[in-house]
């Protein structure tokens, strides 16, 4: 029981930026494209208390948490958060921009796994030894690849599915579109299979690849 609260001690700032951020990053960009819909539900804001779910952010990734304890290895860390209402009919054009606010997510979770990478190599860089700030910049950097990773995958209503509406010809895009209300099923189902990891790794690789150019 020791080690799973260190545990979530170590990850429970990380988790928490990560989710929140992600979704604040849509609100503030769908605002800079035209559509002020999350900003007046009070959506663009670092605050996190606005886009926490308790489900989601806390009790979920919680329970993957001690699942992985119990089993001995890392897990697959992944939550969510409130999703910030997004209407892509106000923005100014609403194919082209629902790329940028769709790719601001997952955007987000590359910067932040960048600024842990910056963290954990400044501690080294002024000889600082602390364990636990080590331990939660390598969770920061994993759980924010994990996440952007994730949201990639070109499964509406996932961020990377979205993107794909967004650059596909409206025919295609029209049709591809109409599997959103299967999308978590999909996603739960390569989970289930243990095929989820494979169509994850090529953007889990790019993260790294990134992060490591920092470190």
């Amino acid at each position: 029981m020791e080690g799973l609260i260190q545990t979530i001690t170590v990850y429970a700032i990380p988790v928490l930026l990560a989710i929140t951020l992600h979704e604040a990053a849509h609100g503030y960009v769908a605002r800079m494209f035209g559509d002020t819909t999350a900003y007046a539900a009070g959506r663009v804001t670092l605050n996190p208390l606005k886009h926490i779910d308790p489900i989601g952010t806390i009790i979920v990734p919680a329970a993957i948490l001690l699942l992985a304890k119990l089993a001995g290895g890392p897990g697959f860390l992944f939550g969510w958060a409130k999703p910030v209402p997004v209407n892509f009919a106000r923005l100014r054009n609403p194919k082209q921009d629902m790329v940028w606010v769709a790719g601001a997510g997952p955007a987000s979770n590359l910067l932040m796994a960048i600024g842990w990478a910056l963290f954990l190599k400044s501690q080294f860089a002024l000889g600082l030894h602390e364990a636990f700030f080590t331990e939660m910049a390598k969770a920061g950097i994993l759980v924010n690849i994990g996440l952007m990773a994730l949201n990639l995958l070109p499964v509406p209503p996932l961020d990377g599915g979205r993107i794909v509406v967004g650059l596909l010809p409206h025919r295609l895009a029209y049709q591809f579109a109409r599997i959103e209300p299967y999308g978590l099923f999909i996603v739960l189902a390569l989970l289930a299979t243990n095929t989820l990891g494979f169509f994850l790794e090529p953007f889990y690789h790019f993260g790294l690849a990134v992060v490591e150019i920092f470190l």
